[in-house]
């Protein structure tokens, strides 16, 4: 599948932080107590490890939780935890977040999942498991309160993350209140259900199922031993997928199956029985401790955005081809996906994390986000002269910010004829950035700066005064994105061709 060509994905993540989703699901406490190892113990051939850091993460749905607050999102996590350390641990953890914890719910009898691995020179050495599971493990009185908490929150909410590491959170209670609360609202919310066991989701209706491969694997080999049906040939590779999932869409209520294949993206099937497969960027090293929290998130608050699935997927994959890049139980930032997103959508190519249009793009969200005015031009400035001077200071008195777009070699070519450019585009380039009135250059190809605009989204875009908006190509697409264009009067009778002529003819 070819990468969109346009700019709505961009929009679809700027949308992100007027998003208020639920998370529902088991919260997790991830320590790691990490330390160097330089001698055996006498008590045994185990290695002493002096401590040098503890690290306390957010897991299961509380992870979640992070990434789409991560990702400018208003969140709402309804959970459970133990009167215990770890309980308090974990709420202590979703407060430095700026996770709202009124929702998280404590039983008395509840002992909080808490995973602790050990590490010793960058390498695990043991990882100790507490906590119950299971419905059963909660107090009655906390069961009501979790489903009047829920009957609460719902109408508050975008849309619905349904986090399940069978710890008991999500219950058969939970799911009919889920169930009734959509036939009662007259909007019923986007559902997303990520879960590691998805037998009790069999008649749930939702929007979308995120199972990754070996949860796939094991919910179709429990349903066909239920069914005592006999072994059916299995294909290999995608066309092994295409097989699981359509047995999950035979099975399961879900609109849409997705299942996450870690390197190899995302396999997904609609209610028309359409598949599509969407790659993955190629990581060098991947940690995907995670990353399938990070794809639920995108996923979930591109749905809740208005965007359709095929953009919706890319999105998510691209949050957790940042995540898998980090090591440990790793967040998504905004900034980090709308960075990725940006060059993704205007280059027509993977993501590179360190290219220059990324690095504006996310450099001027921040500016924006701050209040500042951002003012935009274009052109070719073969050879810097006076009138480009008092252009670009006029430029820089409208706005905070002046970026300069620089017409490559070849699309200055297109637009000027044969032997121009007389200078490179890295020259040109070089000279108006060191200009103190331009804050930032940058190098586009196109014959318009339309798609720069796009992505940059200028406050006023400026062009000398021998253009008018009517002439303008980007005057239209500088209104759909809430700018205004100036019109600058010219300085002289000083122009570029014209120097160039006067030079060849002496």
């Amino acid at each position: 599948m070819q990468p969109l060509q346009t700019s709505y994905p961009i929009d679809l993540v700027r949308h992100f932080r007027e998003m208020h989703l639920l998370v529902i699901g088991d919260a997790l406490l991830d320590t790691y107590l990490e330390g160097e190892a330089a001698r055996l113990s006498r008590d045994g051939p185990i290695p002493v490890v002096r401590k040098t850091r503890e690290q306390r993460l957010l897991g299961g749905a509380a992870n979640v939780a992070a990434n789409l607050q991560a990702l400018g999102a208003h969140v709402s996590f309804l959970s459970i935890v133990g009167q215990d350390s770890a309980g308090s641990l974990l709420r202590e953890a979703l407060r430095e977040r700026d996770i709202d914890d009124r929702w998280l719910l404590t039983d008395p009898l509840l002992h909080t999942p808490h995973k602790l691995r050990i590490m010793a020179d960058g390498q695990h050495i043991a990882r100790f498991d507490e906590g119950d599971g299971g419905a059963s493990h909660y107090a009655p009185e906390t069961q009501q309160r979790l489903l009047a908490c829920l009957e609460e929150v719902y109408p508050l909410c975008h849309a619905i993350v349904i986090s399940d590491y069978g710890y008991g959170v999500i219950s058969r209670h939970c799911t009919d209140q889920i169930q009734r609360l959509q036939h009662a609202h007259p909007n019923p919310k986007m559902i997303l259900v990520d879960a590691q066991e998805l037998t009790r989701f069999c008649h749930f209706p939702c929007t979308i199922v995120t199972p990754n491969y070996q949860e796939a694997s094991r919910f179709v080999e429990a349903q066909k031993l239920q069914q005592d049906t006999s072994e059916e040939a299995r294909p290999a590779n995608l066309n092994h997928v295409e097989y699981l999932a359509r047995q999950l869409r035979s099975c399961l209520s879900a609109r849409y199956i997705a299942i996450t294949l870690a390197e190899q993206g995302v396999f997904l099937l609609d209610q028309q029985e359409n598949a599509n497969h969407f790659p993955a960027h190629p990581v060098a090293v991947a940690h995907d401790v995670g990353a399938g929290d990070s794809f639920a998130s995108a996923l979930a608050l591109a749905l809740a955005a208005g965007g359709v699935m095929a953009e919706a997927v890319p999105i998510a994959i691209d949050a957790a081809g940042i995540a898998v890049t980090k090591p440990r139980t790793a967040v998504v930032s905004y900034q980090e996906l709308l960075q990725r997103v940006s060059v993704r959508v205007f280059t027509g190519r993977q993501a590179l994390p360190d290219h220059p249009l990324a690095r504006l793009a996310q450099q001027l969200e921040v500016a924006r986000a701050e209040g500042k005015t951002i003012v935009f031009t274009n052109g070719v400035f073969d050879i810097l002269h006076v009138g480009h001077m008092h252009f670009l200071r006029q430029a820089k008195s409208l706005g905070d910010i002046l970026v300069v777009g620089v017409n490559s070699d070849r699309s200055t070519q297109r637009l000027k004829g044969p032997g121009r450019p007389i200078n490179t585009e890295q020259d040109r380039l070089a000279l108006v950035e060191v200009l103190d009135m331009v804050d930032y250059g940058i190098l586009f190809d196109g014959d318009t700066a339309t798609e720069l605009i796009r992505t940059l989204r200028p406050s006023i875009y400026v062009k000398g005064g021998d253009y008018t908006d009517d002439s303008l190509p980007e005057a239209a697409v500088v209104q759909e994105e809430g700018g205004q264009t100036v019109i600058l009067p010219l300085i002289g009778a000083i122009r570029t061709s014209s120097m160039i002529q006067r030079i060849k003819s002496q």
